[in-house]
């Protein structure tokens, strides 16, 4: 498989340990303000975000979903609420993440609708054609092997099944561009240090960001993966994508 720029982007190039490693450990210490940086920092949009990505499945009516990456399962909550799933499971890497997650299912007692797992989305621990759906949110910038990933995620996908991924993109408008970049690369990392205590976590979204092959260089990599009738949405000035493909 490819090898792919943002592959090798890491959350701490002085570390040895692999980017799968690196990202857990991150997100393990960032978990407890991750809600919070997500809010503060896209001006609450993120939510909008994630919903536009989710009734991008409402033709296949899905009655299982994986959600990948689930973090803290904002898109896990936010999917059984617009699509009225039967089933929804998420899996992470991140322990930190996870356990916040199961705290939000269990206060809106949704623990027999939705439940989450430690897992690795390039070794997706179920078996071939077992969801109808699968979601995920800022997530495949970390993959370790984007390919890999993507493979795993069309073979536990049902055949006529849906991906919908939603990811950080590179805006095309000059002066926006401009801003954008200016506060991924500074603001950002600044805000993570003053909330989180990691600048570097907010670092590495910048540069993981600046790497990841987006827009019809991503569709075409889905395409060489397998997925069929692909398409890309570019939201709010193109901040982010939703990439959408079935099987």
């Amino acid at each position: 498989m490819a090898i792919y720029a943002h592959d090798k982007i890491v959350p701490d190039e002085k570390n040895v340990a692999a980017k799968k490693k690196q990202v857990a450990e991150m997100f393990n210490s960032i978990a407890g303000r991750y809600d919070f940086l997500n809010r503060f920092l896209s001006i609450g949009i993120d939510k909008s975000w994630r919903k536009k990505a989710i009734k991008e499945l409402k033709e296949v009516k899905p009655k299982t979903l994986l959600d990948v990456a689930t973090g803290t399962a904002d898109v896990a909550i936010a999917a059984y609420k617009i699509l009225t799933t039967e089933k929804i499971t998420g899996i992470d890497i991140s322990e930190g993440m996870l356990e916040l997650g199961r705290k939000k299912i269990q206060a809106l007692q949704l623990e027999e609708k939705i439940e989450l797992h430690v897992g690795d989305s390039e070794t997706i621990n179920y078996a071939d054609f077992s969801f109808d759906a699968i979601t995920v949110a800022f997530g495949v910038r970390n993959f370790e092997n984007l390919e890999k990933g993507l493979a795993e995620m069309l073979r536990v996908l049902k055949p006529g099944g849906k991906v919908s991924i939603l990811e950080f993109s590179k805006p095309r408008a000059f002066m926006f561009k401009g801003i954008y970049n200016l506060y991924m690369r500074i603001v950002a990392p600044g805000f993570g240090k003053m909330f989180a205590k990691n600048k570097e976590a907010y670092a590495y979204l910048n540069n993981s960001v600046q790497a990841f092959p987006d827009r019809e260089k991503f569709v075409a990599i889905m395409n060489e993966t397998g997925f069929r009738k692909t398409y890309y949405k570019p939201l709010s000035l193109g901040i982010c994508c939703i990439y959408c493909g079935s099987k």
